[in-house]
């Protein structure tokens, strides 16, 4: 069954044409709106980039759409052999534990969930109503961030706020990046050769957006992000943690408007913020290899917050079986993983640098010694073959 994975954003369609593991054609379209929007494309040996006019998420899917298609570069013969559409959907709040076929009543209370996550929400209903417009017969099925993290306990995802501000306004932790903790958790499991409901595992999601999570015998029992993706690990842009009074302190004393705060908190600060250079950790790793004092400090503060959850992950879970390092920067980024691991044994974990620093992306790999007692690995994630594969489980299950 061929699946067509759609990833859309407020600017962009992240998309992938796959059949199992099989990879027909991936890319990206990007600055959706402008006169010079990017479109990328690759399959097989073709590997292209187009800069051209795209007005909307309905003509990016079309062009997507038109491109696999194409007598010269396309992969597949026609449209009519997608059987199906899986999206990558941020944010369910408590309606939905599971992945949806998506109907009227999905689309309706993705729409009332828009105040939880309106950077994002807005934007994955656009690419499920542009596909409803082009394959109107095609179905569609939806893969929430928030799903896999719905198995916290209340006193976990609660904040020590009102009640009633929980009651009648949902504020509540629920945590992002739920298909990449799960697919990751799994893997490892596979990798040491052990049932995932025996384990305990810290899965560490690190990219522009980062989030870490505890999976106790499958289930996400803990995670960093909470009511926004804005809680828990120093990010690309993001802040992460901070005390909630500084929003109010820049108000009244620095004369900052509502909007200027969330712009800083989201867009400002983290990794940019901090390095007063770039959120790319390639051009961070590069002064720090140099002995740049900003980009060392920026690396001593990441580390020092991920090492933090590792630490309190490790007491919730009474222990911890296994480490995972996924994402861009968690693949790859092996200056952070070293930061992070060292100075750890008290807890068990010994890990080898040569390991550390071989360890390249797209592989897995073990980078911790055989006298750790705790399994440190980096492992690929793969959200869209759990997207894809979500997504054919429930189109076959509407006609079993």
């Amino acid at each position: 069954m061929k699946i067509l994975v759609l990833n859309c954003g407020s600017s962009s369609v992240k998309y992938q044409l796959r059949e199992g593991d099989h990879v027909f054609a991936k890319g990206i379209v990007e600055r959706i709106g402008k006169q010079d929007a990017i479109f990328k494309y690759k399959s097989g040996d073709h590997d292209i980039k187009e800069i051209l006019p795209v007005e909307n998420h309905t003509i990016a899917i079309e062009k997507i759409l038109s491109t696999f298609t194409d007598e010269k570069i396309g992969c597949i013969q026609k449209i009519e052999e997608i059987a199906a559409i899986g999206h990558r959907l941020v944010h369910g709040g408590e309606k939905f534990a599971d992945s949806v076929y998506i109907t009227d009543e999905v689309l309706e209370t993705m729409k009332q969930c828009i105040n939880l996550a309106p950077l994002h929400n807005p934007h994955n209903i656009k690419g499920v109503e542009a596909c409803r417009e082009i394959l109107p017969d095609v179905k569609q099925a939806g893969v929430f961030d928030t799903a896999f993290h719905q198995t916290m306990e209340k006193h976990v995802y609660l904040y020590g706020l009102p009640y009633d501000l929980y009651r009648k306004h949902g504020i509540r932790r629920y945590g992002f990046h739920g298909t990449s903790h799960f697919f990751v958790a799994n893997q490892a499991a596979e990798f040491l050769g052990r049932s995932i409901e025996d384990l305990k595992i810290i899965t560490c999601h690190l990219g522009n957006g980062s989030s870490v999570a505890a999976v106790k015998n499958g289930k996400s029992v803990e995670t960093s992000m909470g009511f926004t993706p804005l809680e828990g690990l120093i990010m690309g842009t993001r802040c992460g943690d901070i005390d909630p009074a500084i929003v109010t302190y820049l108000q009244e004393y620095a004369g900052m408007s509502l909007e200027e705060v969330n712009n800083i908190l989201n867009k400002e600060s983290g990794v940019h913020g901090i390095s007063e250079k770039s959120n790319d950790m390639r051009e961070i790793e590069d002064g720090y290899l140099a002995g740049d004092e900003v980009c060392i400090l920026t690396y001593k503060m990441l580390a020092h917050r991920l090492k933090k959850y590792i630490g309190s992950y490790s007491a919730v879970m009474n222990g911890v079986d296994a480490i995972v390092f996924t994402g861009g920067v968690g693949e790859n980024d092996f200056i952070l993983r070293e930061n992070t691991l060292k100075d750890m044994e008290n807890l068990g974990i010994v890990f080898s640098n040569e390991k550390n620093n071989q360890t390249i992306r797209g592989k897995k790999g073990r980078i911790s010694v055989e006298e750790s007692s705790v399994e440190v690995l980096v492992m690929p994630t793969d959200e869209e073959l759990v997207i894809a594969k979500e997504a054919e489980r429930i189109i076959k299950n509407l006609t079993a």
